[in-house]
C-alpha cells in the first residue's frame, strides 16, 4: 500500500470521482479561473477593447482615404484576431490539451481532508489543500485554482463524476472547508 492510499484512509469524509476530462471541461475551467482571477478578469475587457479599437481604426483610415492600405488592412486584421481570441481563446487552449486528455484515459480523484489524490493510467498526483487553496463552482465542475496572479495550476473535477448524488453536497462540504470559494 502506498503513502496516497493511507492519506485517503485517514480521514472518514472522502468523495470519489470517476470520470474521463474532455475539452470542454478545460475551456469551462478556463472561462471560470478568467472569471475569477484579476488578470482573467483583466483579459476578459483588455483584449476585446483592443480589437475593437483595431477594427474602428483601421475601418475608419479606409473609409476617409477611400483606399484600402497596408497599415489599415493590418489593423482591421489584428482586431478581428484579438475578437477571435475574445471568442474562442479557451476552447483553443483546451484543445492543444486533446492527446494528453486522451492519452490519460479515464481519471479517478478521491478528495479528503488532506487533500485530493488525482489518478489516470499515466499519472498519480496527490494536491495539498495549500497548492490550490481557492474554487469556484460552475454549473458542471469544480474548479481548484492555485493563488498565483494567473492562477496558472488549477484542477477540474466535474460533477458528472461524482458517484453518488449525495457526494456532491459532500464534496462541496469538504471544498468549503479547506478552500476559499470564489
Amino acid at each position: 500500500m502506498n503513502t496516497n492510499d493511507e492519506a485517503v484512509r485517514r480521514d472518514e469524509r472522502t468523495v470519489e470521482l470517476v470520470y474521463r476530462t474532455s475539452t470542454a471541461d478545460v475551456a469551462r475551467a478556463l472561462r471560470a479561473r478568467d472569471a475569477h482571477t484579476a488578470a482573467g478578469r483583466r483579459r476578459r475587457w483588455a483584449i476585446p477593447v483592443a480589437g475593437t479599437f483595431g477594427l474602428g481604426v483601421g475601418v475608419l483610415e479606409m473609409v476617409t482615404d477611400g483606399a484600402v492600405t497596408g497599415p489599415a488592412l493590418g489593423l482591421v486584421a489584428a482586431g478581428a484576431l484579438l475578437w477571435m481570441i475574445t471568442l474562442f481563446g479557451p476552447r483553443l487552449q483546451a484543445r492543444a490539451f486533446r492527446g494528453l486528455l486522451e492519452k490519460a484515459g479515464e481519471t479517478r480523484a478521491v478528495v479528503d481532508g488532506s487533500g485530493v489524490l488525482v489518478a489516470t493510467a499515466s499519472s498519480e498526483t496527490r494536491i495539498g489543500w495549500a497548492a490550490q487553496p481557492t474554487y469556484a463552482e460552475t454549473a458542471d465542475a469544480f474548479v481548484m485554482l492555485s493563488d498565483d496572479k494567473g492562477a496558472v495550476a488549477m484542477t477540474v473535477l466535474p460533477k458528472r463524476g461524482i458517484q453518488a448524488p449525495a457526494d456532491a453536497d459532500g464534496l462541496r462540504a469538504l471544498l468549503d472547508a479547506n478552500l476559499r470559494r470564489l
